[in-house]
C-alpha cells in the first residue's frame, strides 16, 4: 500500500493541529512563532529562510517598500521585512492553514501585512518592490518556474526578485533558465544554499 505524504503546498483538512511555538532572534529583535503539521520547517526557524532575511536587510536600504511573500507559510519571512524595514507586505500561500497561522503571527508580533490565498499568481493584483519566496522544492520544476519566472509581471521597474535555493536542489540550473528575463547574483552560498537576488533585464 503506497501512503501519499500531505505536503506544505497542498490543504489537508484531515491533518491533525499540534501547535508548535518557535522563537526568533536577529539582532536585537525577538520574534515568537506558531507553527502546525502540513506547513514547511514546522520544527525550526529554516536555515535557508534565515539567510535569505539575513542577505535582504543587509541589501536593502530603502524602507517602505511594498513587499510580496510568495508562499509565506507561517509568515516568517513577510512580518520580519514589515517589522524590521517597515515595509507594506503581501502575504501569499495556496495552504489555508498556512495562511491561519501568518494571520496569528501578524497578531503575535504586532505586524502588519495583507493575507491572499493564492496559488502562484492567481489571485495577486500589486506590483512589487521585492518578491521574496523560498519556493516550496517538492512541488516540482513546473510550479517553481511559474513562481521565480511570473514574478517579472508582478515587480515595479526596479523592482527585485529575491530567493533561496539549495546547490543540490538545482540552484544553478534555476539561475540559467532564468537568464533570458532575469540579471542573477548569488549573493551568498552558505551550506549549500544559495542565496539569489534577480532583476529584470
Amino acid at each position: 500500500m503506497v501512503i501519499l505524504l500531505a505536503h506544505y503546498f497542498t490543504n489537508e483538512d484531515n491533518l491533525k493541529s499540534e501547535l508548535k511555538e518557535l522563537n526568533y532572534m536577529l539582532k536585537s529583535d525577538n520574534f515568537t512563532f506558531f507553527s502546525d503539521n502540513g506547513v514547511f520547517s514546522k520544527e525550526r526557524i529554516d536555515f535557508g529562510s534565515n539567510a535569505l532575511i539575513e542577505n535582504i536587510l543587509e541589501d536593502e536600504k530603502r524602507s517602505h517598500l511594498k513587499v510580496l511573500d510568495l508562499g509565506c507559510g507561517y509568515g516568517l519571512i513577510g512580518i520580519v521585512l514589515n517589522k524590521m524595514i517597515q515595509a507594506e507586505v503581501t502575504m501569499s500561500d495556496v495552504n489555508k492553514r498556512a495562511l491561519h497561522l501568518t494571520e496569528r503571527n501578524l497578531k503575535l508580533n504586532n505586524a502588519t501585512a495583507k493575507v491572499v490565498e493564492s496559488d502562484c499568481y492567481e489571485n495577486i493584483e500589486d506590483k512589487f518592490d521585492l518578491i521574496v519566496t523560498n519556493p516550496p522544492i517538492r512541488a516540482g520544476k513546473d510550479v517553481l518556474l511559474k513562481m521565480l519566472l511570473e514574478s517579472s509581471d508582478y515587480l515595479t521597474d526596479k523592482g527585485l526578485l529575491w530567493f533561496v535555493m539549495k546547490k543540490d536542489h538545482g540552484a544553478k540550473s534555476m539561475i540559467r533558465e532564468l537568464s533570458e528575463k532575469f540579471e542573477c547574483t548569488v549573493v551568498e552560498k552558505r551550506k549549500g544554499f544559495y542565496i539569489i537576488k534577480a532583476k529584470i533585464h
